[in-house]
């Protein structure tokens, strides 16, 4: 008997993201059973979008105390739907005419909850610079070491699960306060229980992070770069370390050369750069000559950390889509 499922998409000024996203589930060669946008408090035309592509639009209510807009968003729109397969996308998600069907098929054949690191599409210069931000959280979500980790977590924009699954670890209610929603809630099924597999999204779901600026870009990726870390497996810290302070080491070249290390660093430079060429065909549309200057990127990277150390350890809270959102709870517009 085949499963009936559920897409709850949470949408917070959204108009320019959900057109791909709802016509690629029209697409679909395995449509769904019911399509629900949850209209998270939007100040831009995300409702009337969403409502000319014929899906069920419902408006978030006021957010309680205690809650992160983006959980709050998610539990009203589990509360309105019926389907007892549950697929979670954020609205910047695009998903290939099978996506739903290769999702389902695996979700079937791993049991559990299922999540998908989406292939990142870029167009801008500023969107490129998260070559390594990206290939980093790909390390993280696909390292050998997270199989074991009691706290194994989840990658948000693309989530698949069964209904009694969720129920039984009380959804996006039992993580209400939690700014890593994904993190988290993979660590409440595994705790209950519930099998965690996470996927590369290459050639099946695809997503285009950050069309509206750098800033946004920042804010993105800094409100959960220092936290996360907290979440992994001590040894995919560490595995992520070496690479990452190799990498370091080799982008020193262009300043060693007129030294006796210019010849070894040159070396690492093209070893890690040949490497990138290789992971980006499966992580993400990046352009030729961002691999070839990585340095950027691992700039990039650095500031984000230090940024996002700063807003967590000094701050005591991260920015998004124009709320600040207190780390451990509270959550202020």
């Amino acid at each position: 008997m085949q499963r009936k499922l559920s897409v709850i998409i949470p949408a917070r000024n959204e108009e320019r993201n959900l057109p791909f996203l709802l016509e690629s589930l029209q697409a679909q060669i395995c449509k769904p059973f019911e399509i629900i946008v949850v209209d998270d408090h939007s100040e831009d035309q995300t409702r009337a979008v969403a409502e000319s592509y014929g899906v069920t639009v419902v408006e978030s209510e006021p957010l309680p105390p205690g809650w992160t807009g983006k959980n709050w968003a998610v539990w009203n729109g589990y509360k309105r739907s019926t389907g007892d397969v549950i697929a979670f996308l954020d609205a910047d998600v695009r998903l290939a005419p099978h996506a739903l069907q290769s999702l389902l098929a695996a979700r079937e054949r791993t049991g559990g909850a299922i999540s998908v690191v989406p292939y990142h599409y870029t167009e801008k210069f500023y969107e490129r610079l998260a070559l390594i931000p990206n290939l980093l959280g790909i390390f993280a979500f696909t390292s050998p070491f997270e199989r074991t980790n009691p706290r194994k977590g989840l990658y948000g924009s693309c989530i698949l699960t069964a209904r009694d699954d969720y129920e039984k670890t009380k959804g996006h209610e039992g993580i209400k306060a939690e700014v890593l929603d994904d993190l988290n809630l993979g660590a409440k099924f595994v705790e209950a229980g519930v099998p965690v597999t996470n996927f590369i999204g290459h050639g099946v779901v695809s997503f285009r992070m950050y069309p509206g600026g750098l800033r946004s870009e920042i804010q993105g990726f800094g409100k959960s770069a220092a936290l996360s870390t907290g979440k992994l497996s001590p040894w995919t810290i560490v595995l992520i370390a070496v690479w990452l302070v190799g990498l370091i080491v080799a982008e020193a070249a262009p300043f060693a050369l007129q030294t006796s290390w210019a010849l070894p660093l040159s070396a690492g430079y093209l070893l890690y750069t040949l490497q990138m060429i290789y992971f980006i065909k499966y992580s993400g549309r990046f352009g030729f000559w961002v691999p070839a200057l990585h340095l950027l990127s691992t700039v990039f990277f650095l500031y984000v950390m230090l940024y996002s150390l700063y807003r967590v350890a000094f701050l005591g809270s991260v920015a998004w889509k124009g709320r600040q959102i207190e780390v451990g709870g509270n959550q202020k517009r």
